[in-house]
């Protein structure tokens, strides 16, 4: 067969990625195998393929097409997420460009422009992570906000608000100024950031004097409605009761008292502006304080900034401080780093806002949540994310669920009149209007009397619904999909999204199916670059994923981001390890090619190839149960390094050298037949990792039917082995290794056969042994007087009379300095093993591998002092 000098992942690889769909391979439908389903985090609708999303995906594919070749009926789910707001602020700032203003237009026409670009930039990233290879059952793509989805993100509103779980609230929600939206509580980013603290002066009303109150905030003075004190700060007893003056805006406020205020803050005075901060919305409904609310939604004083209305909050910071100092109204200003909370979204500084909002009461469903994930219902791994998990269910908060949005589920709220609770929530207006009727007694009311809640749902609260309402779960709970492939199996998620979207889920399968969404969970590392940055786009620092596929081939890709990629740790991103994924690919098609060379002869096996068959077929066994192992313990990239020695080292550098034939000869069927079903055996467990070299070179072995490809071949089950026979080959590799380091470091030709003494009574791979380091004769339990070069394996010596071409002055002298090196390591050892405290109080292996030394160094003198007797 010709093959190819070089593997082409380019001609490969579209080729069997358009195979495999023509065949329906990666499509599933409930039948008599047990299911393996995993549902894809859905990646943004216009997003494109990050580094970050390369790895998830790899490791996901690698799941789904192990369970493929290990009997189940496996069913990966792709889609995408809508999500709000950042489509949103893509879709407005599109608009702008045209000179359109979202405010300007109607919701439908908003919508319709956002599903154009929806239409338009969407479904990229599915079509990216088929180059990586990714094995979906893309007939089964969901995106959030179509309309089956949408109706069960309706339906479980209408369903958690009729259980009393979701209530409408005037409460402080993080503002975010930029996507003109409020945010959830685990949406927001706390950043160290430099500012000031500003010291104002409060003048004491009818006095010339002044209370000094610290701020970091001055162009909040507009929303001041009092300045508190702690009851027990001594310094300020004198003025209990009495009010003080606003800088700037002149307002009269008084001085109240709360032990939250911390003495040793600031100056122990703290400025109350209830509708700009939680904690003085906290103080202020406790003292029935007034709110002033002196910003709008652009994060722009409003009409309460007096001149500065209209002014962005920053720009004012600066301005007022200055306005401050020239009125003596400034007491001084210090150098600051203050925590601020940013979006994560945006990046833009939250702004804390009072407004009315939708939320979900999280107390009681979380329970039931945290105690699955405490009692390995779903595994976590690695295991340390159930503490990160249990602290914040621990003290978890009421979910703000409405977003002050378009693109996403409107709230299924109807309004029939002006009041706080002139509402009803149903799945549609007709049923609206049905109990608006009910509610109100009044039967003349049409569904033009209606009025729909203006707000969207939070994005998450259509994603938390994902592992269920992929099935349909929530429109029709006994479908035969929700019931075969629910709970699904495996998720593989990163850590940063633990709260967002895992947590979640969790609460939502309990609460809806009453079992948890998936047995698993698998969460993988951050990449970062070699300096430990995130990468990002704005960094500069990451590559395109594509670049990299169209350099290295997929496969080398992927087995490049598993090399160094252990659960829950952060991947340190080296494009090295892309070259040693494609340099990897060239060893096994090169291995192939050199079989294929061979010419196949009727003749019986030699003793070597008896020796190599029956070692690697022990050696392959071992390696599936200690693959397999790691995989149950999603030790992934741990499994592709066993994986990879197998291949490379076993098979590669130990079996096919041992099996090879001489030049110019051929070689036995039967070893040739055999070879050929070890390396289809290595095929099948390489596959998961490198899914298109695998294919290319099991088809390249025979020609094989549809139902006979690689993608849905089976994989061997762990057979028993003997370890004794893997041992024993393990010493006969270090005895060759030992034999080639003699001709290395003495510079002899491997061609120039030698012959060995050695104080054992036989070699158990005593064939492989003479053929792999050319011996051409062993002496057993002979010693020999010329001078020689000696090895230990084990208790085995091994020497190699020194050839004549060597100096043999030059031999002396390096062996006397070898022997100084061994007596001074001696030393060292023996003065550690000396010490009583050290032997007394360091563990017992500690002190096992000291004494190991020790006897090392004992026996290799030994035997150097016995060559410089010879020499």
């Amino acid at each position: 067969m010709q093959i190819s000098e070089k593997y082409n992942p380019q001609e490969t690889e579209q080729k069997w990625y358009n195979y495999w769909l023509e065949n329906k391979f990666f499509h599933s439908e409930p039948n008599e195998k047990p299911p393996y389903t995993v549902v894809i985090p859905p990646p943004n609708v216009t997003g494109i393929l990050h580094m970050g999303h390369m790895l998830n995906n790899t490791i996901q594919d690698v799941l789904v097409r192990r369970a493929r070749m290990q009997g189940f009926n496996a069913c990966w789910v792709p889609g995408t997420d809508h999500a709000s707001i950042a489509t949103e602020a893509k879709v407005v700032a599109k608009l702008k460009s045209e000179g359109i203003n979202k405010s300007d237009i109607t919701r439908e026409e908003f919508l319709k422009h956002a599903w154009d670009w929806t239409d338009k930039y969407g479904g990229t990233i599915l079509e990216q992570l088929k180059k990586l290879g990714c094995s979906c059952d893309w007939d089964r793509t969901r995106f959030t906000l179509e309309d089956k989805m949408s109706q069960q993100v309706i339906k479980s509103f209408v369903e958690l608000y009729n259980k009393g779980l979701i209530y409408r609230g005037y409460r402080m929600v993080n503002w975010d100024p930029e996507a003109k939206t409020n945010i959830s509580d685990e949406e927001v980013i706390f950043k160290e950031q430099n500012g000031k603290l500003y010291f104002l002066k409060y003048k004491i009303e009818g006095t010339e004097d002044f209370l000094s109150v610290a701020t970091t905030r001055p162009e909040t003075i507009f929303g001041d409605t009092a300045v508190c004190i702690n009851p027990n700060d001594e310094r300020y007893a004198h003025l209990k009761g009495k009010n003080v003056i606003v800088p700037i805006v002149n307002r009269v406020i008084p001085i109240i008292e709360d032990e939250y205020v911390d003495i040793e803050f600031g100056t122990g005075a703290l400025k109350i502006t209830p509708a700009h901060d939680i904690n003085d919305y906290e103080i202020g409904q406790k003292h029935n304080l007034q709110m002033i609310d002196a910003l709008d939604d652009d994060g722009n004083l409003n009409d309460h900034g007096l001149h500065y209305s209209g002014k962005n909050r920053f720009d004012v910071r600066k301005q007022i401080a200055k306005e401050l100092e020239e009125n003596d109204l400034l007491l001084k200003a210090e150098d600051y780093v203050n925590k601020v909370g940013t979006s994560e979204r945006t990046g833009a500084v939250i702004e804390p806002k009072v407004s009315v909002q939708w939320f979900l009461k999280m107390s009681d469903i979380a329970k039931p949540a945290l105690d699955v994930v405490m009692d390995d219902e779903v595994k976590f791994y690695p295991e340390k994310f159930k503490n990160t998990y249990k602290h914040w269910m621990d003290n978890i908060r009421d979910w703000n669920i409405s977003r002050q949005l378009w693109w996403g589920q409107q709230i299924p709220a109807f309004y029939y009149g002006d009041g706080e609770n002139d509402f009803v929530v149903a799945e549609n207006i007709e049923d609206a209007l049905v109990l608006a009727k009910q509610k109100t007694g009044n039967d003349q009311l049409t569904t033009d009397n209606l009025k729909q809640d203006e707000d969207a749902l939070d994005t998450w609260f259509s994603s938390w619904l994902w592992p269920m309402s992929v099935f349909d779960g929530l429109l029709d709970p006994d479908n035969k999909d929700i019931n075969y492939y629910y709970p699904t199996s495996d998720l593989v998620t990163g850590p940063d999204i633990i709260f967002f979207w895992v947590a979640r889920m969790i609460m939502a399968g309990l609460e809806f199916k009453g079992e948890v969404p998936f047995k698993n969970v698998y969460f993988t590392g951050i990449v970062r670059d070699k300096q430990r940055r995130k990468m990002s786009k704005q960094l500069g620092n990451s590559p395109d994923p594509l670049d990299l596929i169209s350099q290295y081939g997929a496969d080398g890709v992927r087995v490049g981001s598993l090399l160094s990629s252990a659960a829950g740790n952060d991947l340190l991103f080296d494009e090295d390890l892309m070259v040693q994924g494609r340099n990897f690919m060239t060893k096994i098609w090169n291995a192939f090619r050199l079989t294929q060379n061979w010419n196949k002869e009727d003749k019986p096996l030699i003793a070597s190839d008896h020796q190599a068959i029956e070692w690697f077929d022990n050696q392959l066994n071992k390696s599936i149960a200690e693959i397999n192992d790691q995989f149950d313990k999603f030790r992934i990239s741990d499994a592709l390094h066993l994986i990879q020695k197998l291949v490379k080292d076993d098979f590669c550098g130990w079996y096919l050298e041992a099996i090879k034939p001489n030049y110019g000869e051929g070689i036995s069927k039967e070893v040739y037949d055999q070879t050929i079903l070890f390396f289809e055996e290595l095929m099948k467990l390489l596959h998961p990792f490198m899914p298109f070299l695998s294919e290319e070179l099991w088809q390249l072995i025979t020609e094989r039917k549809p139902e006979e490809a690689l993608v849905i071949a089976q994989q061997k089950m762990a057979e028993e082995f003997n370890e004794e026979i893997i041992k024993n080959f393990e010493t006969a590799e270090e005895i060759i290794s030992g034999v080639r380091n003699y001709r290395q470091t003495k510079g002899i030709s491997p061609r120039e056969a030698v012959e060995v003494y050695t104080n054992a009574e036989n070699f158990e791979n005593e064939a492989v042994v003479k053929k792999l380091a050319s011996i051409s004769e062993i002496h057993f339990g002979e010693k020999t007087d010329k001078p020689s070069f000696t090895f230990l394996v084990g208790s085995t010596e091994v020497s190699i009379p020194l050839s004549e071409k060597l100096d043999l002055e030059e031999e002396k002298k390096k062996t006397e300095e070898e022997v100084k090196y061994l007596k001074g390591f001696l030393i060292s050892v023996d003065k550690k093993l000396s010490n009583e405290k050290f032997v007394a109080n360091a563990k017992p292996e500690v002190v096992e591998v000291e004494r190991k030394k020790q006897k090392d160094a004992q026996d290799k003198i030994a035997i150097l002092e016995e060559k410089l007797k010879t020499l």
